[in-house]
């Protein structure tokens, strides 16, 4: 693998720790700005909305960018967010630094998922997308829990301090690693916008919502369900919050791999497993050895379904990937605010702390029936392509036949 899949897999570290790890400082946050822990928690809707929002829109304004610019100019904006978040003055400016410091998450992606196909050959593309998506499973293996260690022991600004440097060092590796590809000549707006016009573009990103959406309905309420249901101390959750990122972590680097021989196959297997293992988390969620063993496999099952999509999505997309791949990112933190609203609402209908499994394995499940209808779509343009070649074959049969000339 090229080396500059290192340099994206740092700013994915970033990115991912970040994203995460403000959910294990949010005490420490809300008490420093003097707000509860419902209030913090715009902290975390701020910065999955400027997710949602910065992914199209700094895609559409950077389309004719040089993709290693356009890297390096998310780095840039990932940096001064983080930084200047360090540095907020109270809760209003938090929330609007946190708004700041997700703007540019995926459009980072999105590009870096480009660059990263583009390294490799035909056969490897999705193993290298799927690198660089390492760091952001990394980041909740070590990022998040040394991130969560430090904002307790020093203060959560030192945590964000920590971030912005993370960043400095994935700009300066971008800077030295990343060839530079020139202006993508065949990138336009109007051509990035066309390829929403595929049934199949549509298809991918539904699947990662409610699919991935499955996942994080179990995830967003695992913490309780891991002290309340199976019975374990608060301060052992850490671990096993480092658990499920290893799980994701090993996902990830399977479903890079499969994407690259078997994507449908890989892809509905995935979700057939996450929706299994998200039912059995329902009995499993009883036993400290059973839910620890699920929650494993969980992120497992439900972060092979990324790399799978994301190389997919940029199939689908023909040659203009850029906003379709960073639209992926947009509908992965949608399925983030899906799964952690439907898993609270039957929480707080009384239905329990492991009701979210339940939820949980039905939103898989209706992964499972869209990707079903995607790949009877790649059947009917297969077998359609397979007649237009027979029909152009019969029109002309002198045109396979040899001339005789020299």
């Amino acid at each position: 693998m090229p080396i500059a899949l290192l340099a994206l897999a740092i700013g994915a570290f970033g990115i991912g720790t970040t994203e995460f790890v403000m959910m294990g400082v949010l005490p420490e946050a809300a008490a420093d700005f003097g707000v509860s822990i419902p209030a913090a928690g715009y902290l975390i809707s701020a910065y999955a909305l400027g997710v949602v929002v910065g992914a199209p829109l700094l895609t559409v304004f950077a389309v004719r960018l040089p993709r290693k610019t356009m890297l390096m100019s998310m780095m840039v904006l990932f940096i001064a967010g983080n930084a200047l978040f360090a540095l907020a003055p109270n809760h209003e400016f938090g929330v609007f630094f946190r708004f700041l410091a997700g703007l540019p998450h995926g459009a980072f992606f999105g590009a870096g998922a480009v660059v990263a196909s583009s390294l490799v050959g035909a056969g490897e593309k999705a193993k290298a997308v799927s690198m660089m998506f390492m760091g952001l499973t990394l980041a909740n293996v070590i990022g998040v829990p040394l991130g969560t260690l430090l904002g307790q022991q020093v203060g959560w600004r030192a945590t964000f301090l920590l971030v912005a440097l993370i960043g400095a060092a994935a700009l300066m590796s971008i800077a030295k690693l990343v060839p530079h590809q020139g202006r993508p000549a065949e990138a336009s707006l109007r051509g990035e916008l066309a390829a929403f016009r595929r049934p199949q573009v549509w298809l991918a990103l539904a699947i990662v919502t409610f699919g991935l959406g499955g996942g994080f309905a179990c995830l967003s309420y695992v913490t309780p369900m891991m002290t309340d249901v199976a019975g374990f101390q608060p301060a052992t959750v850490t671990l096993l919050l480092s658990l499920a990122g290893l799980g994701m972590t090993l996902g990830n680097f399977l479903g890079g791999r499969l994407a690259d021989r078997a994507p449908m196959p890989a892809l509905c297997g995935a979700l057939f497993g996450l929706g299994t293992v998200l039912t059995a988390f329902t009995v499993t969620a009883h036993s400290k050895i059973g839910a620890a063993i699920t929650i494993f496999l969980v992120g497992v099952a439900a972060f092979m379904v990324g790399p799978i999509l994301q190389a997919r999505v940029m199939e689908k997309a023909g040659g203009s990937p850029s906003l379709v791949s960073a639209a992926v990112q947009s509908a992965f933190n949608i399925a983030n605010s899906i799964g952690a609203y439907l898993g609270g609402l039957v929480i707080a209908g009384g239905m329990g702390l492991v009701a979210p499994n339940w939820v949980g394995a039905l939103l898989a499940a209706l992964g499972l029936g869209l990707a079903a209808v995607s790949a009877g779509l790649d059947r009917r343009e297969n077998v359609t392509l397979a007649e237009e070649a027979a029909a152009l074959v019969d029109a002309e049969p002198g045109a396979l036949a040899p001339t005789g000339r020299a």
